[in-house]
């Protein structure tokens, strides 16, 4: 048997992702080295360096993990490696969600799924916006996304697949971002919110409407 194709699900390229995970490392270490100075008033030396170990070293290992994350499509699982890997088996999967993250204008609409065989989830983020641009998962990548959530027998997965087909008809006809699906969910989540789950009955109704 063959092994299964392994189709890459990264929306940023590994470039862009190990500048923000260096910006996150040196954002890190002046919060530990603030923290560790106030509280080195008080506590001297020691105080400084348990306390900017304490608030330091889990930032960076985040920003090492960041750096170092992938996400990839592998026959019917969704496979993500950083530190460790995590497997989804899309058909089986009992969680479906989309989520918006809004950070410094940007927006980010994620797919969330979770289920067997360990019970974890892989967020694969299929659209990045800021004013009337952004970037999107690739074409090929979409449409294989959208093909493994079609072979769920979740109605959430069918609907998140039809959404996808969506998104990839606009890019089809050429319509500009603001007029494509994802954009639009994008444009509709509450502004000031880091991270806002889109009710799986609002998404359904937007994807009917889409018709």
């Amino acid at each position: 048997m063959t092994e299964a194709e392994a189709v890459p699900l990264d929306l940023l390229d590994r470039k862009t992702v190990r500048a923000r995970a260096r910006n996150v490392a040196i954002a890190a270490l002046i919060v530990a080295a603030a923290m560790g100075g106030i509280v080195s008033l008080f506590a001297g030396p020691t105080g400084f360096a348990i306390t900017a170990a304490i608030v330091g070293i889990p930032l960076l290992l985040l920003a090492f993990a960041e750096s170092r994350k992938t996400i990839e499509l592998r026959g019917g699982e969704l496979v993500a490696r950083a530190m460790g890997t995590r497997v989804v088996e899309v058909k089986n999967a009992d969680r479906f969600d989309l989520f918006v993250t809004d950070l410094r204008g940007a927006r980010t609409v994620n797919l969330l799924v979770g289920g067997p065989p360990k019970g974890k989830a892989i967020s694969v983020s299929l659209a990045l916006y800021a004013g009337t641009g952004g970037r999107e998962l690739g074409i090929y990548a979409l449409r294989r996304l959208a093909d493994t959530l079609a072979g769920s027998a979740d109605t959430r997965a069918l609907v998140l697949s039809q959404l996808i087909v969506a998104q990839l008809r606009a890019e089809a006809r050429g319509d500009a971002a603001p007029d494509r699906p994802l954009y639009r969910l994008a444009s509709v989540a509450p502004v000031g919110r880091m991270a806002q789950r889109l009710h799986p009955d609002a998404v359904a109704r937007f994807v009917a409407a889409l018709g």
